[in-house]
């Protein structure tokens, strides 16, 4: 004769109770709004996270020339403000005519830790851009272009 072990079924605080007991308050409506709600405050937090992540990256948030602009020449004054503290050192920028032609514009000793400044010299009318490159102190490299035109 074999005999079983039933004292598991009978202890209140045993498995199948605690399971039991899990299902009751599942089914009741309040807790499940509670939980709902604590899972919707989670993803919401998680959501509000993923911008930071994506704003790592240095932004160009002001320029002079602007872009697309018309200034006066021969001489341009080139001033960029970005999101980020840039590492002025390992930036680069580019000064390109719309033959084609490029030449590098050194840059000139930073002022603040988010703005690079340089300045083009014996520039006449014609369109022109200015391509640069920047290392953000993230370590995330940044590229982009500032089409303009001189009168």
């Amino acid at each position: 004769m074999e005999i079983e072990d039933s004292s598991a079924d009978l202890n209140p605080s045993g498995p199948k109770c605690i399971q039991q007991g899990m299902n009751t308050l599942l089914r009741n409506s309040r807790v499940r709004q509670v939980v709902r709600a604590g899972v919707m405050i989670v993803v919401a937090v998680v959501l509000m996270m993923v911008p930071r992540v994506a704003m790592a990256h240095a932004v160009l948030v002001q320029s002079t020339p602007t872009i697309n602009a018309t200034v006066e020449g021969p001489e341009v004054a080139v001033t960029m403000k970005f999101s980020l503290r840039v590492d002025g050192a390992r930036s680069t920028v580019l000064l390109s005519t719309s033959d084609g032609k490029s030449q590098p514009l050194a840059l000139d000793r930073q002022s603040t830790p988010d703005t690079l400044t340089t300045h083009a010299t014996k520039l006449g009318p014609g369109d022109y851009a200015i391509h640069w490159q920047v290392l953000a102190t993230d370590g995330h490299v940044t590229r982009g272009q500032i089409p303009f035109r001189v009168k």
